[in-house]
């Protein structure tokens, strides 16, 4: 065993050393959307491309805009987790949301890519809709209240 030790000492510190050090280099990551959106956007030329190129591009989008259909939206979101002092967290690395705007006829006429500082700036309605459908009915308040009644005291 001494033999062992001692002439392959070196090789087994550098194999261990080459084992442990590979597990840190690729950083894990958690992709949601398109990848690469910002790239891909760049390949998108204003006032030249059409739906065509950009669903060559790109691909379908994540969603349409309620105002009207010649408004795309695309996202990507990148979380990798987070540095020691974080408790391995999910972070977020990367946030992008590309605007895509036709005309009538289906050409790009704008492009807006927004970052996760651009988001932060966006400001959001605080008002709060109401809405008659969910609320519940007399009855239904009625026997929830009987129902805590007679489940409450166990």
């Amino acid at each position: 065993m001494f033999f062992f030790t001692k002439y392959h000492l070196k090789k087994i510190i550098l194999f261990l050393f080459i084992i442990l050090i590979s597990c840190g280099l690729q950083e894990q990551s958690n992709n949601h959307g398109i990848i690469f959106l910002e790239n891909r956007a760049k390949k998108l030329i204003v006032n030249n491309s059409n739906k065509n190129d950009v669903l060559k591009v790109i691909g379908e989008p994540h969603t349409k805009s309620i105002e009207s259909e010649n408004k795309w939206i695309y996202i990507e979101r990148v979380l990798t987790k987070g540095e020691y002092h974080k408790l391995g967290q999910n972070i977020i690395k990367t946030n992008n949301i590309l605007i895509l705007t036709f005309d009538k006829f289906g050409i790009l006429t704008d492009k807006q890519l927004l970052n996760k500082n651009d988001i932060k700036d966006i400001e959001f309605s605080e008002s709060k809709t109401e809405n008659r459908i969910t609320q519940k009915s007399f009855v239904e308040k009625l026997l929830q209240s009987l129902k805590g009644k007679m489940y409450g005291n166990k």
